[in-house]
């Protein structure tokens, strides 16, 4: 039997305001919609949001993009909690999310987690001590014709071997 995971700590920012820029991204973004349609732009607000603020959502953030749409703060908390995608908490410069539902799995995930496991010294969702990596499991990455996938920010890494994501890894850890 192993021990229960320590709850990682971390202070919610007490506000947060999008900056100029991603303001106007995000005011061209609610432009695509019909005004009584404003809340089906909640996923792409969090989105930026969650780019702004070092790759994960505070609290505040999503309260800034429930007031923009009109929408109960519980609403936004509900689709931020749903998606893997929206991180509730800080991770790492690296987000290493490994797909290990059954095509990637039948097609050696596990090989994949193991290597990712030695290669960073981590085990499944934890965080560096350096705060470069953080180390997930995700449920279908959506690239299953090419299993097994590693997705790290916007790319897929796909096809991958043992050898493949260590090498992956290595520059990584290189800042290559």
């Amino acid at each position: 039997m192993s021990a229960a995971k320590k709850p990682v700590e971390f202070s919610q920012p007490e506000s947060f305001e999008f900056t100029k820029p991603n303001l106007k991204k995000a005011k061209d973004e609610l432009a695509k919609y019909p005004k009584d349609r404003a809340q089906s732009a909640v996923m792409p607000l969090l989105d930026l949001a969650q780019r702004q603020h070092d790759g994960w959502l505070p609290r505040a953030a999503m309260d800034v993009v429930a007031d923009m749409l009109d929408m109960a703060p519980m609403r936004v908390y509900e689709v931020a909690s749903f998606y893997t995608m929206y991180n509730l908490q800080p991770v790492g410069r690296h987000h290493v999310r490994i797909c290990t539902t059954t095509p990637c799995w039948l097609r050696g995930s596990d090989e994949i987690v193991k290597t990712c496991e030695k290669e960073l010294g981590l085990q499944m969702g934890e965080t560096s001590k350096d705060g470069k990596f953080t180390l997930e499991e995700v449920e279908c990455a959506g690239a299953c014709r090419n299993a097994p996938v590693i997705q790290l920010g916007d790319d897929y890494y796909e096809d991958l071997t043992p050898e493949a994501t260590k090498k992956l890894l290595v520059k990584l850890k290189k800042e290559k």
